[in-house]
């Protein structure tokens, strides 16, 4: 396959981002299943997932959400009965307190309350199915998920539809069981950070990839991503080292410092996430190494830290746009209208040339004009 530039992928991932993504032959309304969308998809740079398996990153029916307004008209009617709450991760990671920014920005701007639990760590995974059992029994209209794991929570959201509850599952992990997905193209994560790093160093050298939790479906896709842009690219990019830091910034500095001492000519290192990337930095500079670094979420502390020449690139996934675009879609599928297994958030590749830029204008914002259901 012909090599493509760096300029080419960031062109592909927003353009898929922001505008058509292709058709909707199998939209769902509330109370189907995602799951029965296709789990591969011949045109696509991602790494299907075993048969049978939903995998939100190749959904035939997926949409974004300025397809979904086209499709759907610009106004969303909020329901009076509408009752929303979340279920997250820990709030001590600033890519979760962000989403959560999103929600009440969606909530003021809809004039709806939206009730927000999460976990004081990223692993607790039976205090966020007792979350959402609560919500569920609580009287709950519907749900927004990001589950720690892609099994924690299948027992809770069945239990949810089986309610009549309508469940969203929200950048990761997956639930295959959920009504819907909302989030962004995690396997494009990872592409967008190897075709950035094979642009930086002509596409030659050692690299390396720090990943998330073994568990979470953004782990494994945005590092399925990465190494399959390498392989569809002929790239000259050598994987040298993949290990897993848990979302954990002081495990990756610690890997990291490994790695640096075992391969004296590694040049670049993927980390899953911002928290984890920060801590390869600290290690980076400690040694005095001459390293990329390129994270995930765009944190503020990263978006600081490429100012401050620390962190090359993050990839990000605008998680305070993400809560608002979550939120949309779930009041229109209360509403009844029809909506597609998998609305695509956007992302976009963010260093030292568009770091100072606003992040509505990267992605072209628009906010949803809401009415009185």
């Amino acid at each position: 396959m012909k090599k493509r530039t760096f300029a080419l992928a960031l062109a592909l991932t927003m353009a898929l981002s922001l505008t058509a993504c292709g058709s909707n032959p199998a939209a769902s309304n509330p109370g189907s299943n995602p799951g029965s969308s296709p789990s591969s998809n011949p045109g696509s740079a991602s790494t299907p997932q075993d048969a049978g398996e939903f995998n939100p990153d190749v959904a035939q029916d997926a949409m974004t959400i300025e397809e979904l307004r086209a499709a759907n008209g610009t106004e969303v009617a909020v329901p009076a009965d509408a009752e929303l709450a979340v279920v997250m991760k820990s709030l001590s990671n600033e890519f979760w307190r962000t989403l959560e920014e999103g929600y009440q920005q969606a909530a003021s701007d809809a004039g709806i309350t939206i009730e927000v639990d999460a976990t004081t760590s990223e692993n607790d995974e039976i205090l966020q199915q007792t979350m959402t059992e609560n919500f569920t029994t609580g009287g709950k209209t519907a749900l927004m998920l990001s589950p720690i794991s892609d099994s924690n929570l299948t027992s809770a959201v069945e239990s949810a539809k089986a309610a009549g509850v309508l469940t969203v599952n929200v950048n990761d992990g997956l639930i295959a069981q959920a009504n819907h997905y909302v989030g962004p193209n995690a396997a494009q994560n990872g592409e967008l950070a190897a075709a950035w790093l094979s642009e930086k160093l002509g596409d030659q050298g050692e690299v390396a990839i720090v990943i998330g939790m073994p568990k979470a479906f953004a782990a494994r896709q945005r590092t399925a991503g990465f190494k399959q842009w390498i392989a569809d690219n002929n790239s000259g990019l050598v994987v040298v080292e993949e290990q897993n830091a848990d979302w954990d910034r002081n495990q990756a500095k610690t890997i990291a410092a490994n790695w640096i001492q075992n391969h004296p000519n590694l040049k670049g290192i993927f980390c899953n996430n911002d928290t984890m990337a920060l801590g390869v930095v600290e290690a980076v500079k400690e040694a005095g190494a001459d390293i990329l670094v390129v994270g995930v979420d765009g944190i503020g502390e990263a978006y600081e830290s490429i100012r401050n020449g620390g962190l090359s690139a993050t990839i990000d996934s605008f998680p305070f746009y993400m809560g608002q675009i979550a939120t949309e879609v779930t009041l229109r599928s209360l509403n009844g209208e029809t909506i597609p297994s998998v609305v695509q958030t956007p992302q976009a590749l963010i260093d030292s040339t568009n770091v100072d830029m606003d992040a509505a204008e990267i992605i072209n914002w628009v906010p949803p004009i809401y009415t009185a259901g």
